[in-house]
């Protein structure tokens, strides 16, 4: 038990992770049958069984259960490690993960991104479009931007700015139904809808919009497809003002109720703070987004 293979207890983590053979050994991209001699060497070398085939899913034994923990804070314990050799890295060169909602990803990151290569040609940055939000601790992004602060002790956080986002149709839509500027203006007019859970509803009675689902004409979770539907003249919907400035034949409308406040945060591991690429590509972002308000 002294010599445990580590690249075997990673076949063991990820096939229980995964409850099959066929999904782990994608995951750490090795051929299926390499995966499962790992994982019956393990077997052989613990002198238990792990594993329950049914079918094509593995389903993990009762003592496999009890040493799926164990398997667990030894992954963590590696992840951290890397984190550390990644956080004392003083190279400029290499790959730089940023997540983003998808609508920062999509109009406000490219052009930072492109006067970062143009300073520092030897980071690659990967843009990771999401609006769920990215796991730093598991290392799923190097540096993530936030609308919320994060929890974590473990993470180091900056706020940028807040943000605010206005009120927009596009300018046919307006030759039909008008320029409303009040919330009583609205209350019979089309709006883009973001779901159907009630949330974005509730969202907008906050800031004094007496609207009901009735005056939804489509929706979209997404924040870009969003946008695409209000220019396309389907009702009403908010954006960040710097983006709908940037769009063409768009029309501020609601002038008198207040625009949505939020915060923009950038957020990494602190480990990971103290590489160079890192912390370049961290104050690159910090800047852009922050002169954005300008």
């Amino acid at each position: 038990m002294d010599n445990l293979d580590w690249n075997q207890l990673k076949a063991f983590l990820h096939t229980a992770q995964t409850g099959s053979l066929s999904a782990a050994a994608r995951k750490l991209g090795l051929t299926q049958p390499t995966l499962s001699r790992q994982v019956a060497a393990i077997e052989q070398q613990m002198g238990v069984t792990l594993f329950e085939r049914v079918g094509k899913a593995m389903v993990l034994t009762p003592t496999g259960l009890d040493l799926l923990e164990h398997a667990r804070s030894m992954g963590a314990a590696a992840e951290a490690l890397g984190l550390a050799a990644s956080g004392r890295s003083q190279a400029v060169g290499g790959v730089v993960s940023v997540s983003a909602t998808d609508a920062v990803a999509t109009y406000l990151l490219p052009p930072i991104v492109q006067r970062l290569r143009a300073a520092e040609p030897g980071i690659a940055v990967e843009v990771i479009s999401s609006n769920a939000l990215s796991d730093l601790l598991r290392r799923e992004a190097d540096i993530a931007i936030r609308h919320v602060k994060p929890e974590q002790p473990e993470l180091i956080a900056r706020l940028v700015r807040e943000a605010k986002a206005y009120f927009y149709a596009a300018e046919t839509w307006v030759q039909v139904h008008g320029h409303p500027r009040t919330a009583d203006d609205a209350a019979q007019l089309p709006f883009v809808g973001s779901d159907r859970n009630g949330q974005y509803l509730a969202y907008l009675r906050q800031y004094g919009l007496n609207l009901s689902e009735s005056n939804f004409t489509c929706y979209a979770d997404n924040t870009v497809t969003h946008w695409a539907l209000v220019r396309q003249g389907l009702g009403i919907g908010a954006m960040m003002d710097e983006i709908a400035h940037e769009t063409p034949s768009m029309v501020r409308v609601l002038d008198d109720v207040p625009p949505l406040r939020f915060p923009i945060w950038l957020v990494s591991h602190r480990e990971l703070r103290t590489s160079r690429r890192i912390r370049l590509v961290f104050e690159a972002l910090a800047e852009g987004l922050a002169g954005l308000s300008d």
